[in-house]
Parts: structure tokens; C-alpha cells; sequence
């Protein structure tokens, strides 16, 4: 696969991610305020969850900026 095709691959997959990341993100957050989790534990999930997303982010980026072959 040529890097042009990867880059147009990976943009689709990379908006489906985000996508699909926030709507479950949101569904956890809204769990733990129902049930009641301290402040200090929802602001270690936003924190964690914040972040998270980045770890496959990186790893679909750096796979559409291979070289080609």
C-alpha cells in the first residue's frame, strides 16, 4: 500500500477512533457520576481517559507515515 493510500486509510480509521473512543468515554463518566464515585476518582478517570486515546493514535500515525516500500 502506497503511503498516499495509508495516510487516507488512516485519517478515516483515525476519525472512527476518536469517534468511538468519545461516545464510551462519555458512557463511563456518566456511570461513574451515577453511582456516586468520590471527585478525586472522576478526576483520575478524565485524566486517564484524556489521555488514553493517544497510545493508538500514535501507532495509527506512525503506520501512515511509513515509508513506501
Amino acid at each position: 500500500m502506497t503511503q498516499r493510500k495509508r495516510k487516507l486509510v488512516g485519517t478515516i480509521a483515525l476519525l472512527l477512533l476518536v469517534g468511538v473512543y468519545a461516545v464510551l468515554a462519555v458512557g463511563v463518566a456518566v456511570v461513574l457520576q451515577v453511582r456516586n464515585v468520590s471527585k478525586f476518582a472522576e478526576l483520575a478517570y478524565y485524566f486517564v481517559a484524556g489521555l488514553l486515546w493517544v497510545l493508538p493514535a500514535g501507532v495509527l500515525i506512525s503506520w501512515m507515515q511509513r515509508p513506501d516500500t
